[in-house]
């Protein structure tokens, strides 16, 4: 396996956040395993002062369950500090509102991004905001 690059680490997390379909993702997935590159995306949605935890462990959760990261306290923290900060990247625009999206796990080597995709409800108006954060964990060869 390469090493990759953290660009294109971080544009495979951000692709598999804004996918649209569980077809896309399945597809994108078997595209970007065949570069070496493993992914997870895993829906989200609810208040945003109470779904920040749960989105961070579903991040954590769907990582490990698509081999993304191993079942280590350094690779989870990994993924849980890196969804944390792209979280906090687009939160402050949804404080008190409803919003959902999708959130991307993607790893190469040595790089791990997630990016989180948000829709932010406003009445019949949506915003939209991506986060976006890497982490160095050690390379698995």
């Amino acid at each position: 396996m390469t090493t990759g690059s953290s660009k294109n680490v971080a544009l495979a997390a951000i692709h598999m956040a804004t996918t649209t379909s569980r077809e896309d993702e399945r597809q994108l997935k078997q595209a970007l395993l065949q570069k070496g590159v493993r992914v997870a995306a895993m829906d989200f949605g609810g208040e945003a002062s109470t779904a920040i935890p749960k989105i961070i462990e579903r991040a954590v959760v769907g990582a490990k369950r698509e081999g993304v990261i191993r079942d280590t306290h350094v690779e989870e923290g990994a993924v849980a500090g890196a969804a944390r900060e792209a979280l906090a990247q687009v939160a402050s625009r949804s404080f008190g509102l409803n919003f959902g999206g999708k959130i991307g796990v993607a790893r190469q080597g040595g790089h791990l991004c997630v990016a989180v995709f948000f829709t932010i409800g406003m009445i019949h108006l949506d915003d939209v905001a991506i986060g976006l954060a890497h982490r160095a964990v050690l390379d698995e060869e």
